[in-house]
């Protein structure tokens, strides 16, 4: 119920959604998001790295200040919010720039479905707080961008 709730209200037209199927267990994909260490050596588009200014133990109310760095130098910073940690089976973050109350932050979710294969399937959904502001997101790249953060975190798992 409440999901029809939700598409009535317009939550569709202000999401991204991006799934991938990845070779590994679904513990080890997880850990890979709510380790610090591990995953600003994976997180972000091809050719980004990223400087992280803080970072703790991915729990409710935790927050992770870090810049991304564009291949030319360019930086952007974020900053999450953790809003739920289930182990191993769902996150929920709010991300955005790394200032108080930005009005363009977004809500994350992702999910971590194990298959039976030993797989797993990495759900990431982006809600953002407008039609507009989805649509200018996907103008700039987002879903091509997400889409090599997630082959950045395949490489990772994978040791490439």
């Amino acid at each position: 119920m409440v999901a029809n709730v939700e598409y009535a209200n317009g939550v569709l037209d202000r999401e991204i959604v991006l799934s991938r199927v990845i070779d590994a267990p679904r513990e080890q994909v997880f850990i890979a998001w709510v380790e610090p260490k591990r995953m600003f050596q994976w997180f972000g588009p091809r050719g980004f790295r990223c400087e992280v200014h803080q970072d703790c133990e991915a729990k409710p109310g935790a927050v992770w200040r870090f810049d991304m760095i564009a291949p030319g130098g360019k930086r952007y910073d974020n900053r999450m919010l953790f809003l739920e940690v289930t182990p191993s089976e769902r996150l929920v973050l709010d991300h955005g720039k790394d200032i108080d109350d930005d009005p363009n932050r977004f809500r994350v979710t992702v999910t971590f479905d194990q298959q039976s294969d030993g797989k797993t399937v990495i759900t990431l959904r982006q809600l953002h707080p407008s039609k507009a502001q989805r649509d200018g997101g996907i103008g700039f790249g987002a879903v091509e961008l997400g889409y090599q953060t997630l082959d950045k975190l395949d490489g990772y798992l994978h040791g490439r």
